[in-house]
């Protein structure tokens, strides 16, 4: 039987996956929280790159891919791509619009993790709100500065770094609390786009503090793109398998 594969690990693929049935399967990532409350199949876990994933597609017959990944998952949009090139499936993908600076922010882009670094020098009590990267570098914290990380899973800090682990979506109440708690004085994000995780930049904006933003990675052209999750899951009920 002919299956659609969404591949999520975001709210977005969960609005989409809950309107999924079996046999349509969804599949997020390891770190990703594993939903429960779902009608179609879930499966968690990699794929093992470009061969990987056109065997499973082969395997399952899936007849069509929809990307719903996170906007800085690039490598796996670009795997989603090429598989779906050589294995001739239709590819679709939710293209979240990005955050745009409104009047009053102040916006400082880097293009990496040294980018970055470079950005919040002088600045001494940074928030991170990029994942899991920043734990990487905790080693690396000037004597000058106290960091905040909040990722999704709990991780030990150290003497200059504290851990939030917390998942969105965050209020503004919340976010002015952290703020002052952690006296932050420079955001660090991903682009992200969205309302989860909004409201920290609207903190940022009322307080005149800069914003660090990562730059978006460009992500390949799909045959079909939305940037909204409701349109991809009603075009997706739509959807003749019949036809493939």
């Amino acid at each position: 039987m002919k299956r659609a594969l969404l591949l999520g690990g975001t709210g977005d693929a969960l609005i989409i996956a809950r309107g999924m049935t079996k046999p349509h399967i969804y599949s997020i990532a390891g770190l990703a929280r594993v939903p429960t409350d779902l009608a179609c199949d879930v499966r968690v876990g990699g794929f093992g790159g470009v061969p990987g994933l056109i065997d499973y597609m082969s395997a399952n017959e899936i007849a069509l891919v929809v990307d719903a990944t996170h906007p800085y998952a690039a490598q796996m949009s670009r795997h989603a791509r090429e598989a779906c090139t050589r294995a001739d499936v239709p590819l679709w993908a939710v293209r979240r619009p990005a955050w745009q600076p409104q009047p009053g922010d102040d916006w400082r882009e880097a293009a990496d993790w040294n980018g970055i670094v470079e950005r919040i020098a002088r600045f001494h009590r940074p928030l991170f709100t990029l994942g899991r990267e920043p734990l990487a570098h905790l080693s690396e914290i000037p004597a000058s500065q106290r960091w905040t990380v909040r990722c999704l899973d709990p991780h030990e800090g150290n003497a200059r770094a504290d851990i939030v682990d917390a998942r969105g979506p965050f209020d503004i109440a919340g976010e002015r609390a952290l703020f002052d708690s952690a006296r932050i004085d420079v955001v660090v994000s991903k682009n992200s786009g969205g309302k989860a995780t909004e409201a920290k930049l609207t903190v940022a904006r009322e307080r005149g503090l800069p914003v660090v933003m990562l730059a978006r990675p460009a992500l390949p052209p799909a045959d079909r793109e939305f940037d909204d999750p409701a349109s991809a899951r009603d075009a997706l009920l739509a959807y003749d398998f019949n036809l493939q």
